[in-house]
This record gives structure tokens, sequence and C-alpha cells, in this order.
């Protein structure tokens, strides 16, 4: 009977492991989420403890420029390339990590007003955050793309789109996970309308974004793709309380669908960015779809 039970358990383990898009690292527990304050919704809300001078202090050998050398791993850089796609909407430079063909899931970075494919490739901002989901994406067989884009409208978006679709059709089993920072969350909302992408997309993640009511009408919603909330509570820009008060919409219009908030208790704007557990996050939405 114990070797029944080990042997479930161990099945049970492996099978667990295997549904995982991004296996564990080393590095996991340096990026996890601090502690949790508050949780409810079934743990799809949660209040984290974010504290500024462990957060980034404590992490950063220049505060907010610079991540020590115990949260980056370099070696990344060997998969990294700076080149430009010719699409339909035009030539879009970018930076690309990982698998160009036959990649296991795409990841997108859409950075916001002032920013440039160069923010999301950076290696040691954000307290080495881009590095962290480069690494993840090229150690897992996946892909990571930081573009360059017009703006923040319809031009900007079909470009991003564009891109996102020249590297679908070389990667056709790959889920799309598209994160969106600060104003780059109207490209994220619109490529949400994209009823040839939205079947594609494996998650939407705001990182002290914006929200669009718009969303609840959206290919993208009635396809249940997962969406993601990180915001901080002291966000001057973008309320938490208007955050907070959508994803309660999205869960109101269709109970139990997979949305996760994470308020950041005395974050910032760019809080986020710097504070989301990627291994974790596109994980729970690779449950998801």
């Amino acid at each position: 009977m114990r070797l029944l039970l080990a042997a479930a358990v161990l099945a049970a383990t492996l099978s667990t492991a295997a549904a995982e898009l991004l296996a564990p690292s080393r590095m996991d527990r340096l990026f996890a989420l601090p502690a949790t304050i508050e949780a409810s919704d079934d743990g799809a809300r949660l209040v984290v403890d974010y504290q500024e001078m462990r957060d980034i202090n404590g992490r950063d050998e220049i505060p907010e420029r610079r991540a020590h050398a115990t949260y980056v791993d370099l070696s990344v850089r060997r998969a990294q390339r700076d080149v430009t796609v010719q699409t339909p909407a035009g030539n879009i430079p970018h930076v690309a990590v990982g698998k160009a063909q036959g990649a296991s899931f795409i990841v997108a970075y859409l950075h916001g007003q002032g920013g440039s494919r160069r923010q999301g490739a950076d290696d040691f901002t954000f307290g080495g955050n881009f590095n962290r989901i480069k690494n993840l994406a090229a150690q897992n067989g996946g892909l990571y793309l930081s573009p360059d884009f017009a703006d923040f409208g319809a031009t900007g978006a079909g470009q991003v789109a564009a891109l996102l679709k020249t590297y679908a059709n070389a990667s056709p089993q790959a889920p799309i996970f598209v994160a969106c920072g600060s104003a780059g969350g109207a490209i994220c909302w619109q490529l949400a309308q994209e009823g040839d992408l939205a079947t594609r997309l494996g998650g939407l993640l705001l990182l002290g974004s914006h929200w669009d009511e718009n969303f609840l009408k959206s290919p993208a919603f009635r396809a249940r793709v997962p969406v993601y909330l990180g915001h901080g509570s002291r966000d001057r820009v973008f309320p938490v309380e208007r955050q907070e008060a959508f994803f309660r919409s999205i869960r109101a219009a269709s109970p139990g669908y997979p949305a996760r908030f994470v308020r950041f208790e005395t974050g910032s704007h760019g809080t986020p960015i710097r504070m989301t557990d990627w291994c974790d996050v596109i994980n729970w939405m690779s449950d998801h779809r």
C-alpha cells in the first residue's frame, strides 16, 4: 500500500512538473513575491508587502539603475539579437532572445511612454527583472521580444500585432504572453480585439497600467484569455482603486474568469515591472488556457 501511495504521489508530482511551461530554477527564490498581507477572491486578489528599502535599496547596487550581480545572469546575451523584421505593417526593430523558430512560448514586453525596445532588454534596471524573463525564455525553449513601435494607437498596435503574427507563424504551437508597462497597456487592450490573434494569446500582463472596459466585449475575453493586473498602491499615474474596480468588473462579468490582481502595498508606478514574478504568472496563465 505504501509503495502504491508513493508511486501515486510521484506520478502526480511529475505530472505537475510536466505541466509547467517554465521549469523551476535556482533564481526563483530571489524573484518570488514578498509576503502576502491580505488575500481574497479565492486567492485571485493579493496585497503583498513591498518595501522600498528592501526591494530597491537592498536589491540594487545603484538604486533604480543597476541591480546587484546576484540578480543577473549575463550568459543569456549569447541568445540575444537586436534585429529588424519586415512585416505587412513595415519594418519593426526589436530585441529577440531565444528561439526564433519552434519556440515553446512567446513573451513580448511593450514599453510605456518615453521607452523603447531597449527598456525591455536592459539587464540591470528594475532589479534585474528583464534579465530574469530573458533567461526564463532562453532556458525553457521560448522566445522573448521587446519591440519598438510608432505610438500607442492603431499604428503601434498594428505593428506589434504584425510582429507577433510573424513569430507566431514560425512557432505555430507557442502561446503568446503580452506584458504591457504603463501606457503600453493601450496596445494590450487593442490586441485583445484582434480576433485571429486572441486565440493564440496565452495571457495579458498589465504592469502599472490602465483599464479598458471594452475588453469585456473582446474576442480575448470571450476566449477567456488570462489577465494579470499588477499595481502599486501609491501609483500617481493610474489610481490603484480604478484598476482594482476593473478587476472586479472582469470577475463579475464572468464568474471564475482567470484574472489576478496583485497590489504592491506602498509601491509606485514602476513597482510591478520590478516585482512581478514572471515564472509564477506565466505558469498560472498556462494552466488556465
